[in-house]
């Protein structure tokens, strides 16, 4: 396929985003930007925002990546049987269908790791060339 010569980048694009999309969850769980409506549990905004907030920045800048993705991952599925699996068990009908999303997505960035355009491929680059010399 056409696309499959950019496959490097695509993936890099999916972590990017998804970090980036997945920090301002914590940043309005944190920080109430943007406004959170209602009222959220302390347990979600200490727990749930700072992993949302930090492990999405760490994912989006590639850093520590497999262990930022990992640790999201477990949070995705936590919030889903925690807050969406006790009103349906199809994400459809408990508007789980994100965190599910989420969850996968950030499996699947732990098991790839970083790839390129990432502060771990530059440092793994930066130990190479050490090893070399």
């Amino acid at each position: 396929m056409y696309l499959s010569k950019y496959e490097s980048q695509v993936y890099a694009l999916l972590r990017v985003v998804t970090g980036f999309l997945f920090l301002w969850h914590g940043s309005q769980k944190l920080f109430s930007f943007p406004p959170v409506p209602g009222e959220i549990p302390l347990y979600i905004v200490l727990i749930g925002g700072t992993t949302e907030f930090f492990g999405g920045l760490l994912v989006m800048a590639g850093f520590c990546t497999r262990w930022a993705a990992f640790i999201c991952s477990g949070e995705m599925a936590y919030a889903y049987w925690k807050a969406h699996a006790l009103h349906a068990i199809l994400p459809l009908m408990n508007h789980g269908e994100l965190a599910m999303i989420y969850c996968f997505l950030f499996l699947f960035i732990s098991a790839r790791g970083a790839g390129i355009f990432s502060v771990d491929h530059y440092l793994e680059g930066r130990r190479d060339l050490g090893r070399r010399t």
